[in-house]
């Protein structure tokens, strides 16, 4: 019973909002907690049904409205959807799966800026995309962000970008059919914090159409068992591959059981390698090769490859490099199949021109701890400051006809059967050790202060 003239009044006032509430639920669906609840655009979870047109709708109605769209715990099924500009998809990680019914990538958006992706189970089904396309799709877009997103089973890429910026954050991969991530002419991504496992082609692209700047961050992630699935000598099997992308550091990454490499740089300038952490790669570990300008590869640990480090194509023009600080050891004696038969293998670091190498520990290298040019390819070259311990050579030194000058200098070699400084004529020792007293010298090379035992 209403008692009193204020009872009545908040009474009469309860009333009416209720009336208001209920108005605005015929007109529009309610906002949950975080933005709009995607059962209130009648979508259904946890059933065979095709939601794709539900889904849609509510996807569309959010982002005019600019508000998040909360999909809550369940599996929705559904064809391919488009993101607008603004659009914010939240699930609940772990709980919230959208299920591919093929016809194209899940996800996509073209000029959609400020997407935003968080707490999404997507799972791809294994149906097939074409050529050039991801599980999520995005061209032309800034501001993306992806976080804490669970990507399987993608039947092509995981999420593939073209001209694109934003961020890729904390998110966990697993059974793609190619690769992981695949940034094409990107306009400074953050690839940070990742797990990626069981790619059939590369676990990180960072492609351009034509050399230039490119400013890729890929840090912390963990990358492990890429496999090269379509062969290939060295396009496929790399954890992080980056290809004509300027400016590109890749820092920090956990990278286990690879096909190929831990890091491809090709004709990647300027490219930063440092502080990863390698182990059982088959082919060359961090790797910058072909037309390239200026290479930092410094602070890794790699313990597991056919190569240790490799900075090399001087014939195409890649030159410049600092490589220092690195921890190289227990290197393998051959390389996988499909590189050429009789490539070298169980060597430490291989440099060609206009680059140091410094502070490096080489161990149990089968066959070279350090290499310094390739025939004629070699320019300007300083090996100093280095411990190099159970190798067949300890440090190599290209002189044939042509070749440049190196220094190699207070260098510690223990243990190299075959000699500690020998010239090379390309893989081939052909000098005794240059460092035994009386023997031989080279103009171009100049030796001094190194410890051999």
């Amino acid at each position: 019973m209403i008692t009193d003239r204020r009872n009545l009044l908040n009474a009469y006032a309860l009333g009416a909002a209720g009336a208001l509430i209920a108005s605005r639920a015929d007109a529009a669906p309610l906002p949950s907690a975080l933005g709009r609840d995607v059962t209130q655009y009648g979508v259904r979870s946890n059933t065979q049904d095709d939601q794709t047109r539900y889904l849609q709708r509510a996807i569309d109605d959010a982002a005019r409205l600019q508000a998040p769209l909360v999909l809550p715990p369940g599996n929705y099924r559904s064809g391919p959807l488009k993101l607008a500009r603004g659009t914010q998809l939240v699930g609940i990680r772990g709980a919230t799966v959208l299920t591919s019914l093929g016809g194209g990538p899940l996800l996509s958006g073209e000029g959609a800026d400020y997407v935003g992706l968080s707490g999404l189970t997507l799972d791809g089904n294994y149906a097939t995309l074409p050529p050039r396309r991801g599980l999520v799709q995005f061209t032309q877009s800034n501001e993306i962000r992806i976080d804490d997103c669970i990507i399987v089973k993608s039947g092509n890429a995981g999420i593939w970008l073209e001209q694109c910026a934003g961020a890729i954050r904390g998110n966990t991969f697993g059974d793609i059919a190619t690769t992981a991530i695949v940034s094409f002419d990107g306009k400074g991504l953050l690839v940070a914090q990742n797990t990626i496992s069981n790619t059939r082609s590369n676990g990180i692209e960072i492609l351009r159409s034509a050399l230039g700047d490119d400013g890729t961050q890929v840090i912390d992630n963990r990358i492990e068992d890429i496999k090269a699935g379509p062969g290939g000598s060295g396009q496929y099997g790399n954890a992080i591959n980056a290809f004509r992308a300027g400016n590109v550091i890749v820092s920090g990454n956990r990278i286990k059981n690879c096909d190929y490499s831990a890091v491809r740089g090709n004709s990647a300038s300027n490219i930063h390698i440092t502080g990863n952490n390698v182990s059982q790669v088959r082919e060359v570990a961090l790797y910058s090769e072909f037309s390239f300008e200026g290479a930092v590869i410094a602070n890794n640990t790699v313990d597991g490859a056919a190569f240790g480090v490799s900075v090399c194509n001087f014939n195409e023009g890649g030159r410049i490099a600092v490589v220092q600080g690195n921890v190289i050891r227990n290197l393998i004696p051959r390389r996988p199949a499909g590189t050429i038969p009789d490539d070298e293998a169980g060597v430490g670091i291989y440099v060609e021109a206009d680059a140091t190498v410094s502070g490096n520990v080489v161990e149990n290298a089968p066959g070279v701890g350090i290499i310094a040019g390739w025939g004629r390819y070699l320019r300007d070259v300083a090996i100093t400051g280095n411990v190099v311990r159970n190798s067949f050579v300890g440090i190599g030194v290209s002189v044939m006809p042509g070749a440049g000058t190196a220094l190699v200098s207070n260098n510690m070699i223990s243990g190299a059967a075959r000699g500690a400084v020998v010239g090379l004529d390309h893989a081939k020792p052909t000098t005794p050790d240059l460092t035994a007293k009386g023997a031989q010298s080279f103009q171009q090379i100049a030796l001094s202060g190194n410890t051999v035992r």
